[in-house]
């Protein structure tokens, strides 16, 4: 009984293990259905088709008051007291736990969803606000003390030993292009095993040290104490186990993955031996969400009292209590007792964001967030840490090194390794190999069976897997067990398609050869007409009569009007009435004589017409150039001369220049030449056909009046348009 007391005022020295525990390990794909106890979620669409755990475990002590060389913990007669490195505070912490894994598995219930089943036995303790002071003044018995006054302050202690049962499910609830979310559920039935704690509020204790006699050494107390356990120990200090202190408990989270060479993933471009991408890991980055530990125990049996340890005992009424319960009893007053409490789980939250960094190595970055109040009674929960975690990570090996900033104890540095079925791992072994003042040591461990989600195999690439293939190395189609279909004769149609299999034929008639039914030596599948001979031109058909005048239609140049033959088909016509026929008729449109070819004579009226209107075209004196101010009257002339000419389509005109005899002869001559091109030309841009015209000059050769007078001049300058004949 001598350090019972103060085990009770101190609740110990502040060790822990962190109550989320495999540091690193968790966010590995390959991590299987461990990861469920961090992430219900993560088993979706995971790189297995089952895991098996057989057995697994993990801890972690951490504390913020004693610093130690673990290479000298090992040592023969190394003592913690005096050899550690002591970092008293006012308020010094500490959390314990203790977390074995038993037979599990994961498996996939279909392709996007997946069931967990897993057991667990788990430990958790924690202390907090313990005088480090107080604690440094009696590590070696009260006895041993000297004078001490401390403010022992609002100690709060807590433990629970327990059992769960747990079923996890997980679905892919949402994936479109780059995006692809999945979240899970675990239900956990809990069995409660042994849980104890205590809470003092307020707490002072003051040591007067009696040198002549220790054990009339004082120590007088103040303040309110509150100790609970799963059972009376108070009346059975032997455990009893309850098979009724039960519970449930309920963990969640979400996946989100960003998938942005998400179509190489394309399961509609999938062939059978990509076994639809799932042994891949599709993300460049992935983040995920979960809260754990929701839920508590009812211990039945439990009982709590609170003692107001205001009073004043000696070392000697210390050392001859008999237990813990009968020294409080005895010499403080219990102000309170109950029976029958619930405790709660160690309720904390996950986040971490995962990242690709290139092909298998990865970079996590990871937080634990405690979600328990610290002031709680009967409280416990998960030390806060932030830890960033590269590795490299393969189907049967991984190698991860993390980074841990972890409350109470700081920075700390680990290393893990997974190979095949076994992994192990610390997230404190490099840190605490180099240094001489760690705080904190943790470890997991564990052995599994991992059943991998894998490429098949198609050695002939026919889309037909190896183990399903029954022609291994010659591709075929699935529906012939991957072996290629016969081709008896040899034409490129499968026997299974050739209404012919021992004769050649195209495909388009399966496999047969074509027939020539109407024997026109058109084969039927080019004959228009099978039925019906017909010539090779017409695509195998005879050719028709429409109008039934005995000439084919393709030789018929009036299909639908019975006509001659002579006349290519057409009926003998007579357009302009002067009984001749069109085809004979070089004007069909104009009535004219047989012995002028259908067309109008020239007649003296209609030359001496064109006699007048050819004379009133005016020239600018010595120019071939029209009149200026004339022009109008001289168009009207040349528009009169072009509607007689038109209607004598073969008759042959001459526009004939002429001059008087003023000047030069040769210019003259030129002159007359000139004017009667120009006429001429005129006279086609407006519409007459060039063939039906000439022009010429005369000069001065021809004249029809006397150059001595002016009139006579006038009369000799002039222009005629002179019939020549039938063309």
């Amino acid at each position: 009984m001598k350090k019972q007391l103060l085990i009770l005022l101190l609740f110990t020295a502040s060790l822990t293990v962190k109550a989320q525990s495999y540091l690193g390990y968790f966010q590995d794909n390959y991590a299987g259905v461990q990861s469920v106890l961090f992430n219900p979620a993560s088993i979706a669409d995971s790189r297995f088709k089952t895991d098996i755990n057989i057995f697994s475990v993990s801890g972690s002590v951490q504390n913020d008051l004693y610093g130690v060389n673990l290479f000298d913990v090992y040592k023969d007669g190394y003592d913690l007291n005096t050899q550690a490195k002591r970092t008293p505070s006012d308020a010094n912490n500490g959390q314990a736990n203790f977390d074995v894994m038993g037979p599990s598995f994961m498996f996939n219930i279909a392709p996007k969803h997946t069931l967990a089943v897993f057991t667990r036995a788990r430990s958790v303790s924690n202390v907090r606000n313990v005088n480090g002071y107080l604690i440094d003044q009696v590590k070696d018995g009260l006895d041993q003390s000297s004078n001490f006054n401390y403010n022992a302050g609002n100690i709060n202690g807590a433990s629970n030993t327990w059992g769960e049962v747990g079923i996890s499910y997980a679905a892919v609830l949402y994936q479109k292009n780059q995006h692809f979310l999945k979240g899970g559920l675990t239900a956990k039935y809990l069995q409660g095993g042994v849980n104890g704690y205590v809470q003092g509020k307020d707490v002072k204790v003051t040591y007067v040290e009696n040198t002549t006699n220790p054990q009339a050494g004082v120590l007088a107390s103040s303040g309110e104490i509150t100790i609970g356990a799963s059972q009376d120990f108070e009346a059975n200090e032997d455990y009893d186990f309850d098979s009724g202190s039960r519970g449930f408990g309920f963990d969640f989270g979400l996946v989100y993955e960003w998938r942005p060479d998400y179509e190489q993933y394309d399961l509609s471009n999938a062939k059978p031996a990509d076994n639809n991408f799932r042994d891949l890991n599709k993300y460049k980055v992935r983040f995920g969400l979960s809260v754990t530990d929701i839920g508590s125990i009812d211990y039945r049996n439990s009982k709590q009292d609170t003692y107001n340890v205001t009073g004043i005992v000696t070392q000697q009424m210390i050392d001859d209590a008999d237990n813990l319960y009968d020294f409080l009893n005895e010499h403080y007053t219990k102000t309170s007792t109950s029976k029958g409490a619930k405790t709660n789980l160690p309720t904390a939250l996950h986040a971490d964001v995962d990242w690709n960094m290139y092909k298998k190595f990865y970079l996590n970055l990871n937080g634990d967030i405690n979600m328990v109040s610290a002031n709680k009674v009967n409280a416990y929960g998960i030390a806060d840490r932030v830890s960033l975690t590269p590795r490299y990570e393969s189907r049967w090996f991984s190698y991860y090194l993390p980074v841990t900033w972890m409350e109470y104890s700081g920075m700390q540095v680990g290393s893990g390794i997974r190979v095949g079925a076994f992994f192990i791992g610390s997230g404190s072994i490099v840190s605490n190999l180099v240094s001489k003042e760690s705080k904190g040591a943790d470890f997991h461990l564990g052995v599994k069976i991992p059943v991998y989600e894998k490429k098949f195999k198609d050695t002939d690439g026919d889309g037909v897997i190896d183990k399903e293939d029954a022609c291994k190395k010659v591709a075929g189609p699935a529906e012939n067990n991957g072996c290629p279909w016969p081709d008896t004769d040899g034409d490129k149609v499968f026997d299974k398609d050739d209404a012919c299999p021992d004769t050649k034929g195209p495909v388009e008639n399966k496999g047969c050869p074509w027939k020539d039914t109407d024997g026109d030596t058109l084969l039927d599948n080019v004959d228009a007409c099978p039925a019906i001979a017909g010539p090779v031109e017409n695509k195998g058909c005879p050719w028709p009569d429409t109008d039934k005048d005995g000439v084919l239609d393709k030789d018929d140049a009036c299909i639908d009007v019975p006509g001659l033959a002579e006349n290519k088909g057409c009926p003998v016509l007579d357009a302009d009435k002067d009984g001749i026929n069109d085809k004979e008729d070089d004007c069909p449109l104009l009535a004219g004589p047989i012995e002028n070819k259908g067309c109008p004579k020239v007649s003296k009226a209609t030359l001496e017409q064109l006699r007048v209107e050819a004379k009133s075209i005016f020239f600018t004196t010595g120019k071939a150039t029209l009149n200026d101010a004339r022009k109008g009257e001289t168009s009207g002339r040349l528009d009169a001369i072009k509607e007689i000419l038109k209607n004598y389509p073969n008759a042959k005109f001459a526009i004939n220049g002429h001059t008087d005899n003023v000047g030069n002869a040769k210019a003259n001559q030129k002159l007359s030449e000139a004017r009667a091109k120009v006429i001429m030309d005129l006279l086609i841009s407006k519409g007459v056909d060039p063939a039906n015209l000439t022009s010429q000059g005369f000069g001065a050769t021809k004249p029809v009046k006397s150059n001595k007078t002016a009139s006579g001049r006038a009369e000799n300058r002039r222009t005629e348009i002179v019939y020549l004949g039938n063309l």
